[in-house]
């Protein structure tokens, strides 16, 4: 997924949406004929996300005949506002894509139903054996799952070797560490014409999203929430520490404040050096450089000595309906597009971290396509060290992020105190908190 733009928040009662009282157990299986709806927002991309997703979906009706899936495309950043007025009009999704930071907006009033009260453990056992276990907890709250993973990834460092080479630094050693970047940054800003690096971490190049800004934070040791969810932490010493890093990285002329579209671009054309985003972008920044540059790939950097924590973009499958069919079939469409089957397509095909890690070695599935394609390594090691993207609590979840958003990048790109900047727009959103 790529980052969303900021959308309103919409306030929804949360007693219309509650979590009904299961009136019987889901059925072993779809024994008879059966719709559910389902909303997707790959399906609202253009190229091989749309392609590749309606192929799984083709393929898992012929495989389940008594399952028609009436899947509909819908726009992530639309995907909030859509299901909450479906629902109140009672022609809601039965199955829905959402976007990990709207997933405790959905828990609490769309109807998401935990998979455990559902689905026999056994069975659930069985489907989540093979997959990453920090995978898996992207999409639980409250002990429970309320999404399974789908199609997600990681912040990625992509940089053009070409450039490294002419700046006079190894190819061979990306910068692991911030301090290294910012080197490298100087280095290539003094011998090249090329821009040294820009990244998906705040202002126009994040979209409006937090997940990269919360890996930067979550690997100096802070993070923007406690882990209570009742406390914004983002303005505490760990994360002003973090910001005043890429502050100071802007105003060495390392880090450039551009707009997503921009960078992309830039990136592909060999004008950028250093990228920080999300792994998903891989197929399109391969396709931009072939022939041109030689493009390569490397982990997050961290702090100093400690790993860097990545978090995750991306999204979970959530089941919305309480009709005991319909959440078989639901489950059941769950399987299917989070088999190794189905992963094998989401990973080679649109470019998302493959939740089932058993199969990244399997000839059978990802083994040849990852020997192949090394820039998907860093990805796939990040998986070990994956923090989930912390969604905000209450109503006002989505204020709560621009105001974090706005004061970000004040204090990198605007020449604002950091410190003081921060502490603001903690103390102003505290007060949207529930």
């Amino acid at each position: 997924m790529l980052p969303r733009s900021t959308i309103a928040t919409l306030a929804v009662s949360t007693a219309l949406f509650a979590t009904p009282v299961w009136a019987q157990a889901m059925p072993a299986t779809v024994d008879q004929p059966v719709e559910i709806t389902y909303y997707n927002y790959n399906l609202a991309s253009t190229g091989i996300g749309a392609e590749a997703t309606s192929g799984m979906i083709a393929e898992f009706e012929a495989a389940n005949p008594n399952i028609t899936v009436n899947a509909v495309p819908v726009q992530s950043t639309e995907m909030v506002s859509r299901t909450q007025a479906d629902l109140a009009a009672g022609i809601g999704p039965d199955v829905t894509q959402t976007v990990f930071d709207d997933l405790a907006y959905t828990i609490d009033n769309f109807g998401a139903v935990a998979l455990e009260d559902i689905v026999p453990a056994e069975e659930l056992a069985a489907h989540f054996e093979g997959m990453s276990e920090n995978g898996l907890n992207l999409g639980r709250l409250n002990g429970k799952a309320y999404a399974l993973a789908y199609t997600f990834s990681t912040p990625v460092l992509f940089y053009n070797a070409d450039l490294f080479r002419a700046a006079g630094l190894d190819p061979d050693q990306p910068p692991s560490t911030w301090d290294a970047l910012r080197e490298a940054g100087l280095a290539i800003a003094e011998q090249t014409d090329a821009s040294p690096f820009e990244a998906a971490i705040v202002g126009a190049g994040s979209g409006g999203d937090d997940w990269v800004l919360q890996s930067v934070i979550l690997s100096n040791g802070g993070r923007t929430l406690s882990q209570d969810r009742t406390t914004l932490t983002f303005a505490e010493p760990e994360a002003v520490q973090a910001v005043q890093m890429m502050r100071d990285l802007h105003d060495a002329g390392v880090y450039g404040a551009t707009d997503l579209g921009s960078s992309m671009e830039s990136m592909a054309a060999g004008q950028l050096a250093m990228y920080l985003t999300s792994s998903v972008l891989q197929a399109y920044l391969i396709a931009g450089s072939d022939g041109k540059f030689e493009l390569r790939s490397a982990a997050m950097p961290g702090f100093g000595d400690r790993p860097a924590s990545p978090t995750n973009s991306g999204s979970g499958l959530v089941i919305h309906t309480a009709d005991p069919l319909k959440q078989r079939a639901a489950w059941e469409l769950m399987k299917f597009m989070t088999s190794r089957e189905a992963y094998t397509t989401i990973t080679s095909q649109i470019g998302y971290v493959p939740l089932r890690t058993d199969i990244v070695t399997d000839p059978a599935y990802l083994g040849d396509w990852v020997a192949d394609h090394p820039l998907v390594q860093p990805n796939l090691d990040q998986l070990e060290r994956l923090e989930p993207w912390v969604a905000y609590p209450g109503p006002n979840y989505r204020q709560i992020n621009s105001l974090m958003m706005d004061a970000m990048e004040m204090a990198v790109f605007g020449g604002a105190d950091v410190e003081a900047t921060l502490a603001q727009a903690q103390a102003n959103a505290q007060s949207l908190m529930p």
